[in-house]
């Protein structure tokens, strides 16, 4: 009995290993495959500055995991993105978890037919946009067109 609980037991950590390995594999491939993957800007040509623009990066670490890199110029912090899934529409939903901020963030953006990104929604675990309908909550003005920078 104790032989094959112990099969058992390997068994289920050898099977969470393996979906862990394929949940990272699954997520970096959605990146990949919708486009996401590298550098993005509202002007490549700009220094980041919190003002005028950030620089944001997502990349496959050698470990598998997916990051989401901001750099804000005086600022820069390193984000894991957690999940992301494509709708029916083409819309990216982004979950990342923001340490800093111990919380984490859910944002979809469109691809558009360009190939420049624009931000959709955003918002925190309790429900509440800062981004909603393409248009910043707070404002009311349309999020900008990003372009990719590499």
């Amino acid at each position: 009995m104790m032989r094959n609980l112990g099969r058992g037991i390997a068994a289920a950590v050898l099977w969470a290993a393996f979906t862990s390995m394929a949940g990272a594999e699954t997520l970096a491939a959605t990146l990949e495959q919708w486009g996401l993957l590298g550098s993005w800007a509202v002007d490549c040509d700009v220094l980041p500055d919190r003002e005028k623009g950030a620089l944001l990066t997502y990349e496959i670490r050698k470990d598998g995991r997916v990051m989401y890199r901001r750099n804000f110029g005086d600022a820069k912090d390193e984000n894991e993105v957690v999940s992301a899934t494509v709708n029916g529409e083409g819309l990216l939903n982004v979950m990342v978890f923001f340490p800093s901020l111990r919380q984490t963030r859910e944002f979809g953006l469109l691809l558009l037919k360009d190939g420049s990104l624009r931000a959709i929604y955003n918002r925190n675990e309790r429900g509440e946009y800062t981004i909603k309908n393409g248009k910043y909550v707070a404002s009311g003005a349309p999020t900008p067109v990003q372009q990719r920078c590499d």
